[in-house]
């Protein structure tokens, strides 16, 4: 063999060598990466259920409180010259602790995991049942609720309870966002790129828009005494449907949320 083949022959080990070494260089670098992922992903669990234990730990003695406040309650003697001053003061502590327990009590249905039991669910039908429902808060509300029902029948495979939560929520958001002021609230159903489509309209102030990709966040809420968790619980249960949720809002006009839902 020449000597210029023996280069060449040289050259070309040589290239191959850096690169074996590049890619197992890549590897190892890839392999650290889900290493820590992994690592990540476990302290996350580790955390969650600490965190779901804790929530257990507190409800319980709140629970505990709240019925002793009662007790002491119904225990003052009326004709004591403070027993107006200390009724007030009692309900006020009642009124904390009952909102303590409704925060963890949401927290734990955001932290838990959700099990589906998945049936055939007709949408026109769960809408007509939430306008029943909602109709008299929203009258309350000065709120004029509408449903616009799917020209033809939509049936999915989900879980009518949580389903009918998560369109609850975004109800509800909904008419807190009109205010005093109330508004119209729509309901609409119909098919879209071969997905189901639910959509929630309001005529609210509308979202700005440095605010939207927050919105879903879990605890973070623009309304006061808002725990930030209605939003990011919709979303979960539709992700957990294989669906997913987007809205469009233009301000001073009001909000479109939509619900996608894979039909099988």
């Amino acid at each position: 063999m020449s000597d210029l083949n023996w280069l060449l022959v040289a050259g070309w080990a040589g290239s191959l060598v850096i690169a074996v070494g590049v890619a197992v260089m890549m590897a190892h670098r890839r392999f650290v990466r889900l290493e820590r992922r992994a690592q990540q992903a476990e302290r996350l669990a580790e955390l969650g259920t600490l965190t779901g234990g804790l929530a257990h730990e507190i409800k319980n003695p709140l629970s505990t409180v709240q019925l002793n406040l009662q007790l002491l309650r119904e225990d003052l003697d009326p004709h004591n010259p403070a027993y107006s001053r200390v009724v007030n003061r009692l309900a006020t502590v009642q009124r904390e602790t009952g909102r303590l327990k409704d925060i963890l009590d949401d927290f734990l249905r955001y932290a838990g995991k959700i099990e589906l039991e998945r049936r055939p669910v007709q949408i026109n039908r769960l809408l007509e049942e939430l306008v029943d429902f909602f109709t008299p808060q929203a009258q309350l509300q000065r709120v004029q609720l509408r449903l616009k029902k799917s020209p033809e029948e939509l049936v999915i495979n989900a879980d009518s309870r949580l389903l009918k939560q998560a369109v609850l929520n975004l109800m509800l958001n909904a008419v807190q966002a009109m205010g005093d002021k109330g508004g119209e609230l729509i309901l609409s159903a119909g098919r879209a790129d071969g997905q189901v489509r639910i959509d929630v309209i309001d005529t609210g102030g509308g979202i700005p828009p440095d605010v939207r990709d927050r919105i879903f966040d879990a605890y973070y809420s623009t309304k006061k005494g808002g725990t930030g968790l209605g939003l990011a619980m919709t979303r979960r249960i539709i992700q957990e449907h294989g669906g997913r949720v987007s809205l469009r809002s233009e301000m001073g006009k009001g909000t479109d949320f939509t619900l996608h839902l894979p039909v099988g």
